[in-house]
C-alpha cells in the first residue's frame, strides 16, 4: 500500500514581518498623498510627480564686498533725483582725434546754449576744433582700444567729468560717425520727459551672446545674469552715479572679459553695463539703444554710410523705426522684436544713428534742416 500522505499545517510567517511591510505601503500612500515640506518625494516616486514639491535651494552667502555693493546700490537707487533749475544733458563724444562731423553737431546746438554740456574724449591723438563750442571741452584721455576694457575705462572717465556738473542730469554716449536725427528740442524732451536710462539689454543663448560668459563670474555674476547690448547708451544721473560707484561687478569684467580669454572673445563694453543693469536695476532701464546701428550684413562691424547712400528715405526710414530688434548669433538665430515705448506709449526708438563716413558731411548738413522732425 501506498504510504499515507503527511498533513502539512500552513506556515505560519512571523508577526513583525507582516507588520514592516504594511508599514512601508502605508508610508508610501502617505507620501505620495502628502509629500513632506522639508524632504523631497523624488527618493520613492517618479520625478515627474515630486517635482514641484522639492525643497528650494539654499539661500548663496553673500560675501563681504557683494553686502557692501547691495547697500550703495540700493542707497543710491532710493535718493529722490535732484531737479535743478537748468536741467542740462551732457553729450560725450568718444573719439580716436577730430570730430569729422562737428560742423553738423554746432548747427544741432546752437539756440540751445545753457541746455547741454560737450565733453570730448580723444583717445590716440588731440583733438582739433573748428567750432567754439568744442573749444575747450577735452578732458584728459587715455589710449583705448577696441574690445579691451579701456573702452569702458573711457567710458567711466566721460561720466566722472560729466558728474561734476550737478546741472547734468542725463549722460548721452556717442561717436565720432554719430549724427542727430532730430532737432534739439525733440531729444531734448524725449531723454527728459522720462525717468529710465537707454541701455541696450537683451539674453542671447548663442556663441557670442552667453558663450562668453566665464565661470570665473561666479559667485557675483551668474550666468542666469549674463546679457549683451550695444555700448552706446543715454543714462539718466543715478545711474551715471552708480556706474562710477561700482567697482565690484567691475572689476570682474576687467579680469575675466577679454578677447581670447579662456578661447572666446569677451568684449566689456558689450556685455558690463547690460548685465550689471539687469542685475541691480532691470525695471529702470528701457533695453534698447537710442543710438541706431545697422548689423543687417552680419559682420563684426556695423554696416557704415558713405556720402552716396546718404538721402532723404535712408534718414526717415531710420527715424520712423518703432520697435527693436535682436537677433540671436545661435544657429536658430531668433528674431526678438518689441515695440520702443516711451512712458507707455509707443514712440520712434532712435535719436542718434551711426556709422557714417566723414565724406557725408555736406550731405548731412543740407538735409538736417528738412528730415528733423520736432
Amino acid at each position: 500500500m501506498p504510504p499515507a500522505l503527511r498533513y502539512r499545517s500552513p506556515s505560519r510567517r512571523p508577526l513583525w514581518i507582516i507588520i514592516l511591510v504594511t508599514l512601508i505601503c502605508v508610508a508610501l500612500i502617505g507620501a505620495y498623498v502628502y509629500p513632506p515640506r522639508q524632504y523631497a518625494a523624488c527618493y520613492f516616486l517618479s520625478s515627474d510627480v515630486c517635482s514641484p514639491w522639492l525643497p528650494p535651494a539654499p539661500a548663496r552667502v553673500y560675501t563681504d564686498d557683494e553686502i557692501a555693493a547691495h547697500v550703495v546700490i540700493r542707497d543710491i537707487l532710493s535718493i529722490p533725483s535732484f531737479q535743478p533749475k537748468n536741467p542740462k544733458v551732457a553729450f560725450m563724444f568718444l573719439t580716436p582725434g577730430s570730430l569729422p562731423f562737428e560742423r553738423l553737431w554746432e548747427k544741432f546746438f546752437l539756440g540751445h546754449e545753457g541746455r547741454f554740456t560737450i565733453y570730448v574724449h580723444a583717445s590716440k591723438e588731440k583733438s582739433v576744433h573748428i567750432s567754439s563750442l568744442f573749444i575747450g571741452r577735452n578732458i584728459r584721455s587715455e589710449k583705448v582700444a577696441w574690445g579691451k576694457i579701456s573702452m569702458v575705462e573711457a567710458e567711466k572717465r566721460l561720466l566722472a567729468n560729466a558728474l561734476q556738473d550737478a546741472d547734468n542730469q542725463h549722460f548721452v554716449l556717442l561717436s565720432e560717425s554719430c549724427v542727430p536725427l532730430h532737432n534739439f528740442d525733440y531729444i531734448y524732451n524725449y531723454l527728459m520727459g522720462t525717468n529710465i536710462s537707454f541701455i541696450d539689454c537683451f539674453e542671447d543663448p548663442g556663441p557670442h551672446g552667453t558663450g562668453r560668459y566665464s565661470e570665473h563670474m561666479l559667485p557675483e555674476i551668474e550666468k542666469k545674469d549674463w546679457r549683451k547690448g550695444a555700448q552706446w547708451f543715454s543714462v539718466k544721473r543715478q545711474h551715471a552715479v552708480l556706474i562710477l560707484a561700482d567697482s565690484l561687478y567691475y572689476s570682474k569684467f576687467k579680469l575675466y572679459c577679454k578677447p581670447g580669454k579662456e578661447g572666446h572673445n569677451c568684449y566689456a563694453d558689450e556685455h558690463y553695463l547690460p548685465s550689471f543693469f539687469h542685475m541691480v536695476d532691470p525695471t529702470g532701464i528701457a533695453n534698447w539703444s537710442v543710438t541706431h546701428v545697422d548689423w543687417s550684413e552680419g559682420k563684426w562691424h556695423p554696416k557704415a554710410y558713405r556720402a552716396v547712400d546718404v538721402n532723404f528715405e535712408l534718414l526717415k526710414n531710420i527715424t520712423s523705426i518703432d520697435e527693436i530688434v535682436h537677433v540671436t548669433s545661435n544657429l536658430k538665430k531668433q528674431v526678438h522684436r518689441r515695440p520702443c515705448l516711451w512712458n507707455g506709449m509707443k514712440r520712434p526708438c532712435y535719436l542718434f544713428a551711426r556709422k557714417f563716413y566723414p565724406e557725408a558731411i555736406d550731405n548731412l548738413m543740407n538735409l538736417f534742416s528738412n528730415f528733423t522732425v520736432i
